[in-house]
C-alpha cells in the first residue's frame, strides 16, 4: 500500500522561507509527476508546481520566481521550496504522485495524496 506523508509546513512571517518536503513509500515500482497543491479557505484546490520523471517543472503566475519544485527519484521525494512568502501563500498545501505500484497481485498505476501540511504567512 502506497503511502505520501508531507512534512514542513509551518507559521513564517511575510518574506520568510519554507521547505516542504513529501515522501512516498510502499511497493513502488516507478513514480510519474510529482505535483503539489494548495487549498485556502473557501477557495478551490489549485496546483502550484509539478515536475516530470523527466524533470520538467510548471509553476502557477502567482510563485513563478519564489517557489522551486524538485524530486529525488531515489527516495521517491519531492520538495518545494518556498522564498519571499505572502500572506496569500496562506493555505493547507497537499503533494500529489502518480505512482505505479503492486496493489494485491496487480500491478497499477494510481494517483495518491498526502495529508495535508498548513502554511500560515502572517505578522
Amino acid at each position: 500500500q502506497v503511502q505520501l506523508v508531507e512534512s514542513g509546513g509551518g507559521l513564517v512571517q511575510p518574506g520568510g522561507s519554507l521547505r516542504l518536503s513529501c515522501a512516498a513509500s510502499g511497493s513502488i515500482f516507478r513514480v510519474y509527476a510529482m505535483e503539489w497543491y494548495r487549498q485556502a479557505p473557501g477557495k478551490q484546490r489549485e496546483l502550484v508546481a509539478g515536475i516530470t520523471s523527466g524533470g520538467s517543472t510548471n509553476y502557477v503566475d502567482s510563485v513563478k520566481g519564489r517557489f522551486t519544485i524538485s524530486r529525488d527519484n531515489a527516495q521517491n521525494t519531492v520538495y518545494l521550496q518556498m522564498n519571499s512568502l505572502k500572506p496569500e501563500d496562506t493555505a493547507v498545501y497537499y503533494c500529489n504522485m502518480r505512482i505505479q505500484s503492486l496493489t494485491g497481485w496487480k500491478i497499477e498505476t494510481n494517483d495518491y495524496w498526502g495529508q495535508g501540511t498548513q502554511v500560515t504567512v502572517s505578522s
